[in-house]
């Protein structure tokens, strides 16, 4: 008897995970950075397209920066359609790829240009235009095909960390007034397009990131980063709250549930990535010598961890923060 229980908790917890949900959504279109990029990325180092990333799924490298699914594949999911492609993909597509949506989110992109960041990396309003030029030429989707469609937005870390390496005295603050601002008017003009709802995704708690808390031995997170993350996400959540259709996805809150819940775990160190350089501080996840020898090392095993990379969450990661997100996801989407 006990051992039927045990199964029905597995199961009931598996399909928490990976169940989707009925609702009258059909298309997915995604703007953002590198935590919804599905394969627009293609700068120098093409990190997303070199070994191990991808090995999780779809078992080799294919533009995502994790080892295997990211955000924008969850919401997908429990929307109930397959996840939308690249835009960079568009070209080579098959018709019923591009009946889902669209992402052109991008690596390295932000609110803003980031030219210290990735110079060649689309701001927000380059990949809406991406978006309007599809429109006019209606070829692919029609603004009747828009009405049964929802547009998630993930941006916003790569303009404060842009700032960081430039000559700029603008403070944070000012940063992210004037950041806040620019997505309003963004977000409107999805919806002048014609997409009903806009979901947007708070910034993670950049400060616990493994690149954010190496000098504190991964034991910790930054919270002088924190701190300032947390402001950005105080404006962002009052700036939503006063639009029509506009809904928040608490990626941060989410996150920080992860993290604690799976360091009391123990399993493996939250903090710390599962991809890195051989040598801390040193090389990054993917770098290989002149040899083509690797300067990089798994852990053993990425399904314990929650950080990919030095900044990116791993598939379990995303896995985790999604199954803590779903029960908003049913009163935004359905």
């Amino acid at each position: 008897m006990e051992f039927i229980v045990l199964l029905l908790l597995i199961f009931s917890l598996f399909n928490n995970i990976y169940s989707t949900e009925a609702t009258d959504v059909k298309k997915l279109f995604v703007f953002g950075d590198s935590l919804v990029d599905v394969g627009n990325y293609d700068s120098d180092p093409r990190t997303p397209w070199l070994e191990p990333y991808g090995m999780t799924f779809p078992g080799k490298p294919a533009g995502r920066f994790s080892d295997g699914r990211v955000l924008s594949d969850n919401i997908a999911s429990f929307l109930g359609i397959e996840a939308p492609i690249a835009f960079k993909k568009i070209e080579s597509a098959e018709k019923s790829e591009l009946q889902n949506g669209m992402s052109f989110a991008c690596g390295g992109s932000g609110v803003f240009d980031t030219p210290n960041i990735n110079p060649d990396a689309p701001k927000m309003s380059k990949q809406i235009d991406n978006l309007q030029k599809l429109l006019e030429q209606e070829k692919l989707y029609t603004k009747d095909d828009l009405q049964s469609s929802v547009a998630l937005v993930n941006t916003g870390v790569n303009d404060y960390m842009d700032s960081q390496f430039s000559k700029k005295t603008q403070s944070w603050s000012e940063l992210s007034a004037s950041l806040i601002d620019q997505l309003v008017i963004d977000i409107k003009r999805i919806q002048d397009l014609g997409v009903p709802k806009v979901a947007v995704a708070t910034v993670m708690p950049v400060g616990c990131a493994p690149s954010f808390n190496t000098k504190l031995d991964h034991k910790s997170c930054n919270e002088v980063v924190n701190k300032d993350v947390d402001l950005h996400n105080k404006n962002l959540k009052e700036a939503v709250q006063k639009l029509n259709k506009v809904e928040i996805i608490d990626v941060h809150g989410a996150m920080m549930s992860v993290l604690k819940r799976t360091e009391e775990s123990l399993k493996f160190n939250p903090l710390k990535q599962c991809c890195g350089g051989i040598i801390p501080g040193g090389d990054t996840c993917g770098t290989v010598g002149k040899n083509k020898e690797k300067m990089y090392q798994v852990c053993e095993n990425p399904k314990l961890s929650v950080f990919w990379d030095f900044v990116h969450p791993s598939q379990n990661g995303w896995e985790l923060i999604y199954s803590v997100l779903k029960s908003d996801l049913n009163v935004l989407f359905t």
